[in-house]
């Protein structure tokens, strides 16, 4: 593999795995704030975040790499952590991911490139779902929310039932994992 798709594996896997605690420690945050929505909301993205690092540690060669990654540190209030949130996922939506996906497809390392690919779809889901309880929280409300369903493969993330194929990776509706 090439290093430089190798090192921003390396990176995506950090910041993934980051962001999988991040949402772990915000839920039990927001259950004490009496927000217990926005909570199963934290708890199934922080599963797709896990997800993601599980895609990108697959792809990496078995050998001494380096990490780093920009990731919003400590917690706050359940609004303030959900700003964190939009902030992570937005850089990864407008920075990290296009830049990774562009790196692997320029160096043909198309295993990497589709686990960018699908970690960019997610978070663009994870976005707006922040964002949607952002402002039922800032309301004083819990968000409301359905059941939320996580691909397993690729961490694709909906709220409702699975469907019966991931529109992401095509993985079967036994493959999603389910939060309600």
């Amino acid at each position: 593999m090439h290093d430089m798709t190798e090192g921003n594996l390396h990176n995506a896997f950090a910041g993934e795995s980051q962001a999988h605690m991040r949402y772990k420690i915000y839920s039990e945050i927001a259950i004490e704030e009496g927000y217990p929505n926005v909570a199963r909301m934290f708890r199934a993205i922080s599963f797709a975040e896990r997800v993601h690092a599980s895609n990108h540690l697959e792809r990496m060669p078995r050998e001494e790499g380096y990490f780093s990654g920009k990731n919003p540190y400590g917690t706050g209030t359940t609004s303030e952590n959900l700003q964190a949130g939009i902030d992570g996922e937005t850089f990864e939506i407008e920075e990290m991911y296009p830049t990774y996906k562009k790196v692997a497809e320029f160096q043909e390392e198309d295993t990497a490139k589709q686990s960018f690919d699908w970690a960019l779809k997610a978070e663009k889901i994870h976005a707006k779902m922040y964002k949607y309880a952002k402002r039922s929280v800032d309301e004083g409300e819990d968000v409301e929310l359905g059941k939320i369903q996580i691909c397993s493969v690729c961490g694709h993330t909906r709220e409702g039932e699975a469907p019966s194929q991931c529109p992401i990776c095509g993985a079967k509706k036994e493959e999603f994992k389910e939060f309600s």
